[in-house]
């Protein structure tokens, strides 16, 4: 009986042998392309039921986590998140301007001040940082300093329509 299990079959056989082979290997591909809307429909299940880790897009990022708690009314509580995130990446662009605009609505103006004017000399790439220190500037009467950080966000990004309509508001004034 071993010697028949390893002989290699001939004729009709080893045939069939073959078109079984490209069967098991059909059904293997089949179920595993399954798999996804397997998981799919298991997702709709209450955690507690299906004993998973929540997937990393579940999971909000840092910055979503700052944005859930600036939605919450929790604005110490997002500057402390936000404090937290730049000790550990104090390059990160988007959590300096998020603090700023956070100090802003702090009414912390010197400081929020502070952190706009360090991005635009760190990323003068980047228009924002000027409009926001603009509004800064305009919001304190300093006209000729809010045109000329206006100025800077449209060389910067010369379609920044929101520079574009503050600049024609402080021409106005």
């Amino acid at each position: 009986v071993y010697q028949s299990l390893t002989r290699q079959p001939s004729g009709p056989l080893r045939s069939l042998m073959r078109h079984c082979t490209v069967l098991v290997c059909t059904l293997v591909l089949s179920a595993s392309a399954a798999l996804p809307a397997v998981a799919q429909t298991s997702s709709a299940l209450p955690p507690q039921t299906i004993g998973r880790l929540p997937a990393d897009s579940e999971i909000p990022t840092e910055l979503q986590q700052v944005q859930q708690l600036l939605a919450a009314g929790r604005r110490q509580d997002a500057l402390t998140r936000v404090d937290a995130v730049l000790a550990k990446n104090p390059r990160d662009a988007q959590m300096r301007f998020l603090r700023g605009v956070i100090l802003t609505e702090l009414k912390q103006p010197a400081e929020a001040r502070e952190v706009f004017r360090r991005l635009t000399e760190d990323f003068p790439e980047l228009p924002e940082p000027y409009n926001n220190l603009a509004v800064l500037y305009a919001s304190e009467g300093q006209l000729d300093s809010a045109r000329a950080a206006l100025e800077m966000a449209l060389a910067a990004a010369p379609n920044y329509s929101t520079a574009l309509e503050n600049l024609g508001d402080v021409y106005l004034q």
